[in-house]
């Protein structure tokens, strides 16, 4: 990390403002809360549904020139920005901690990242971008990638600089202009940011959007005419929807949607150790990552075993405001996700799971949760909870296992823990799941992976690494002959 003496967001230019060509007032504002606090942080700018008209239409105009610019022109922008984000790593990561409602490591992550996105970025404009085809004698068949055009992206609060900036930098990489709506509740760290961001970078105005707003201001992005190609990322229930929507409306979308992830621990693990994974990948960040651990399944000879070790951690693990010190658990972002999260550890209570530690909540601050006695039916196991709950199932045999963690309609991330390697990838393979990790608990991520998974996870649409190409350009067929010959009409 670096220390530098200017500041990025003293200026703060989002204020009361939103980014369409340049920083222009809005003709509505919010306060962005801090969760921790309860302070405010900025007032921002709302856009409304005609703002993405007018957006959309910028975008469309900027984007022919932009992909016509020359490739190492086009990468020497991410190659600045990236640049901007390490200069000012330590003052934005601290932002972002507050805006999220994260521990300050988190933050660092998400700076950390957005760094090594816009460096895979600036690699694109440089890599092959078509195929020469087999063709009769005088003529040169093609199959190139092409910009969609205008990209919308709809991101949401839990990891707001990560998942928008995931799709921005490649999308524009590709030859696109991007629209950004992200979540109202952490819109800077979401969309401000990198506008700012890439606007220092020299890239060219009109490329780039940022249109914080609520639903409706989400489904104008995704009907508009201009608007090729949707990102969203979020809940199952809105993903339906926009999915649908954009079928109607004939355009790309990508999903990427959670789903309920399983961690299988087999009776010969480590119990420290896969304690020590459970806990991580279900605790990490309030457990408020679509890739969290929400069912632990543990062979019933160790579960007691592992049980006791949760519950020791759950009650030693510091609770707070995670920007002030030595914090492992933060708030969750809102009243309305503690409601939500509450009622569904309180359900599966009376469904018949026991509550063994955590179940409680001050403010935001929901206290680490451990379930056991968890069994399909109950919201926890059925639902991902998205707060910081452990819930264990049990299970007699590995046939078991695969089958109640394949119980569902998909799952982004899996995992399995075992002293044998073998036995464990023998299970991996039997896994509905995007991401399988062997030896490893279910939250990973490394920029250059396909990321995404199947049925509810979302739409088999992955970003990232081998990924990007095909999200984000389509295939053209070009032909070119000598000259134009007759045909016998």
């Amino acid at each position: 990390m670096t220390m530098t003496t200017t500041s990025l967001l003293q200026a703060a230019p989002w204020r009361e403002h939103v980014f369409s060509g340049g920083w222009r007032e809005a003709s509505a504002a919010a306060d962005v809360v801090e969760p921790a606090t309860g302070e405010t942080l900025v007032r921002v700018g709302l856009a409304s549904p005609g703002d993405v008209a007018g957006a959309a239409q910028a975008a469309a105009a900027a984007q022919q020139s932009w992909a016509a610019m020359a490739p190492r022109e086009r990468a020497a922008v991410f190659h600045r920005a990236a640049a901007l984000f390490q200069q000012h790593f330590d003052e934005l990561a601290l932002y972002v901690t507050r805006e999220t409602g994260g521990i300050l490591p988190k933050g660092q992550h998400e700076v950390r990242e957005a760094v090594a996105f816009c460096q895979i970025a600036a690699a694109m404009p440089l890599q092959a971008q078509g195929q020469v085809l087999p063709a009769t004698p005088g003529r040169l068949s093609l199959a190139r990638r092409v910009p969609h055009g205008v990209i919308g992206v709809i991101s949401p609060f839990n990891f707001p600089l990560v998942l928008t900036l995931r799709v921005v930098a490649p999308a524009l990489a590709a030859g696109n202009a991007v629209i950004v709506k992200p979540d109202p509740r952490t819109p800077v760290s979401g969309g401000f940011l990198i506008a700012r961001i890439f606007e220092l970078a020299g890239l060219p105005a009109g490329v780039l959007h940022v249109l914080p707003g609520g639903a409706e201001v989400g489904e104008a992005l995704v009907t508009d005419p201009q608007v090729a190609m949707i990102s969203f990322t979020g809940s199952v229930g809105v993903g339906r929807h926009i999915g649908q929507l954009a079928g109607q409306h004939l355009k790309k979308v990508s999903l990427e949607l959670g789903g309920s992830n399983s961690l299988i621990v087999l009776d010969d693990a480590d119990l420290d150790i896969a304690a020590s994974n459970i806990a991580w990948g279900a605790w990490l960040h309030q457990g408020q990552i679509c890739m969290a651990s929400n069912r632990v399944l543990v062979h019933a000879a160790i579960a007691p075993a592992i049980a006791e070790r949760l519950v020791a951690k759950a009650r030693q693990l510091p609770v707070g405001n995670g920007a002030t010190g030595q914090v492992a658990i933060g708030p969750l972002i809102d009243a309305r996700q503690r409601d939500r999260v509450h009622a569904a550890v309180m359900a599966s209570v009376q469904a018949g799971a026991r509550l063994l530690a955590g179940g409680q909540y001050e403010q935001l601050f929901y206290q680490p949760t451990v379930l056991a006695g968890v069994r399909p039916g109950m919201p926890t196991f059925d639902h991902e909870t998205f707060g910081p709950v452990v819930n264990l199932v049990s299970f007699q045999t590995d046939e078991e296992a695969v089958a109640l963690a394949n119980l569902g309609q998909g799952g982004l991330a899996a995992g399995v823990i075992s002293a044998s390697v073998g036995r464990a990838l023998a299970l991996g393979r039997q896994l509905r799941a995007g991401m399988v990790h062997i030896n490893d608990q279910t939250v990973n991520d490394d920029a250059v992976n396909p990321f995404g998974g199947p049925g509810i996870a979302g739409n088999g649409s992955s970003h990232g690494g081998p990924g990007d190409w095909e999200q984000f350009s389509t295939w053209q067929w070009l032909t070119v002959k000598d000259a134009a010959t007759p045909f016998p009409f």
